[in-house]
């Protein structure tokens, strides 16, 4: 089995405010290197390093806006995301928990720091990434899958090296707590300093690391910082890494969508001609009512 290599090690830009709730890096898509083609099926990642907001009785994030054609995933590292959406589905994720949404066909929500959090303040911290779908399941029905700590399983790795919670796709046998439409994975590790984990994938799969916490090292060569996006080659199947100190990282890999990407705000389908339609769609109340 040949060695998965580092491409690049690529450093956050400056982060902006999505909403005023979210203070995000974009990491996907963000340069020719990060395109939606090159990282299919991940078309959208945004990541809030830790960020203090103070007290309020106005719950801060993202207003009612539509989505179609993708997935949405929201994972909690610090404080709690509430979720509402035009299908009757609402949530509260914490720490270690997972917001899965599938607008496909359409769908009208909103995301805001939790009503609690939001009155008492403190450190906020979380991933989203926008994974597409298949052109054959873009207009299926919206759902939503709410991945509590008790759903994710947890792999326990050798040497006291740390551990693997499966989110989407399957560690040393461990299946993952979301149902996918495509091939994915998304492996939420916790690694302590020195420990070492290995990572096995498809050479064709699109497949990176996002650093969350701490220092690592990939096959014994390249060193990530903190906040720093590690984007692999597609020239081989597995690779290692090491944490320098101890660290949190976030591996993706997911097999790509080989179709083509009409992408335009919140919609993501094949043709101009499926974007027009969303936007109509859209402007006539077929996503449903939520407010706001």
């Amino acid at each position: 089995m040949s060695t998965k290599n580092v491409e690049l090690v690529i450093p956050p830009r400056p982060a902006h405010f999505v909403g005023d709730g979210f203070k995000v890096h974009n990491f996907i898509p963000s340069s020719h290197y990060l395109s939606m083609q090159r990282m299919s099926p991940f078309i959208m990642m945004d990541y809030n390093a830790p960020t203090y907001f103070p007290p309020t009785d106005t719950p801060r994030g993202v207003g009612v806006h539509p989505h179609r054609g993708f997935e949405t995933v929201t994972i909690a590292y610090q404080g709690k995301v509430a979720h509402h959406d035009s299908s009757g589905n609402s949530g509260v994720i914490e720490p270690g928990e997972v917001q899965w949404m599938t607008a496909a066909s359409g769908i009208l929500h909103k995301e805001y720091h939790e009503k609690k959090f939001s009155q008492e303040g403190g450190n906020f911290q979380m991933v989203q990434l926008w994974v597409n779908l298949p052109a054959k399941y873009k207009m299926s029905p919206p759902k939503y899958q709410g991945l509590t700590k008790n759903d994710i399983q947890s792999v326990s790795l050798p040497d006291n090296a740390g551990s693997i919670n499966v989110i989407a796709g399957e560690y040393q046998g461990t299946k993952g707590a979301a149902s996918t439409f495509s091939p994915v994975y998304l492996l939420d590790s916790k690694l302590n300093k020195g420990g070492i984990a290995s990572f096995n994938f498809p050479s064709h799969f699109n497949t990176a690391i996002l650093v969350i916490e701490g220092e690592v090292k990939v096959n014994n060569l390249e060193v990530a910082p903190t906040d720093h996006f590690v984007l692999m080659d597609n020239d081989g199947e597995s690779f290692t890494v090491e944490a320098v100190d101890d660290a949190k990282i976030l591996v993706l890999s997911g097999e790509p969508i080989n179709e083509p990407i009409a992408a335009q705000g919140p919609f993501v389908m094949n043709t101009r001609e499926e974007i027009m339609q969303a936007i109509q769609d859209y402007n006539i109340g077929k996503f449903g009512f939520l407010e706001d």
